[in-house]
């Protein structure tokens, strides 16, 4: 139990299982002693069905928060030890409706002594730490069904991922992942045009030669991103090769690659920044326009790409810019 306690709260769900099986156990062996025939873990169902009367399966494992194939095998077990009976349910002759057999309605009038002073004993013992343990469990129950677990713990979890990329520049090493992300993204949407292979296969000829720059989002040092910034004239900068991998959507990336390819615009003294797309990229298009790039009329002159159906112009943003990794 060490090795749990150490864990903190990641291991809470263990530390709960654990406790859970402790007290079946503690409370099994009080049957024994007792002479009663009862298993601990019967007691939801056989206390419900006590309290309640006669209830289909579902009903029951709605109230005692057990699945309902859970609730069915262990009632069939029960039902043949002679412990449950079933019968039609009068409101649907197709749905089956359990309810205490004799024998579970003599062991639990014999029970209901030794749950007293159980109970009596378990408050006693709370009360002297003061937790307000139950009351704790039950607002973290409450919790738990209002708000689950996986679409919080997912959201931090990119949160953090996002807050973990940063954008370097070109280098060799990475010449590779260049070519990779951008024929992934456009074999996905697209394909791959001559103006692409050509530019994507040697970077170092098409964009940083003529006086151009590569930027690359790294996560954990692994390549998730890349974008470049192409000089077509002095002073004339085209954004292209914007590319994130699948998995690393929604982190943020494209933001920090847009921003440092406008940071190093901006340095550069650059006079006019512009991009080609698709109209069918809408998010993409949001990006842009939150970044400052405006939808032209038209397309744009002399267009290298058989695919874009956009033309944008960058004319300024006021939302501040992460510094370019190239400065």
């Amino acid at each position: 139990m060490q090795f749990l306690f150490d864990q903190g709260v990641l291991a809470l769900g263990s530390r709960f299982k654990a406790l859970s099986d402790r007290c079946y156990d503690a409370v099994d062996q009080l049957y024994r002693d007792a002479g009663i025939a009862l298993q601990a873990r019967w007691f939801p169902i056989l206390r419900l069905l006590q309290a309640a009367g006669p209830m289909p399966v579902t009903a029951i494992a709605d109230a005692v928060g057990q699945t309902h194939s859970a609730v069915s095998q262990l009632a069939s077990r029960l039902e043949k030890d002679g412990w449950l009976r079933s019968e039609a349910d009068p409101a649907d002759r197709r749905r089956r409706t359990l309810a205490l057999g004799a024998r579970a309605e003599a062991e639990l009038r014999v029970a209901q002594p030794l749950w007293d002073a159980l109970e009596e004993t378990l408050e006693r013992r709370l009360a002297a730490q003061g937790t307000g343990l139950l009351h704790a469990l039950a607002s973290f129950e409450e919790d738990l069904a209002a708000n689950p677990l996986a679409g919080e713990v997912l959201a931090r979890l990119r949160e953090r991922q996002g807050a973990a990329v940063r954008i370097v520049p070109f280098s060799p090493e990475l010449r590779a992942h260049f070519y990779r992300l951008n024929a992934e993204w456009l074999s996905r949407h697209y394909s791959i045009e001559p103006i692409d292979h050509a530019v994507l296969s040697e970077p170092e000829q098409h964009v940083l030669a003529p006086g151009g720059a590569i930027f690359f989002a790294l996560l954990d040092g692994e390549p998730v991103g890349t974008c470049a910034l192409l000089q077509e004239a002095p002073g004339v900068y085209e954004l292209s090769k914007m590319a994130v991998t699948e998995r690393c959507r929604g982190l943020g990336t494209g933001r920090k690659l847009l921003d440092a390819a406008i940071a190093d615009f901006r340095a550069r003294g650059g006079q006019r920044l512009f991009l080609e797309s698709h109209s069918a990229l809408r998010p993409a298009l949001r990006l842009y326009e939150s970044a400052g790039f405006e939808l032209q009329p038209g397309l744009k002159p002399g267009s290298h790409y058989q695919r874009s159906d956009v033309y944008m112009i960058y004319r300024g943003s006021r939302r501040p810019l992460m510094p370019s990794p190239a400065a």
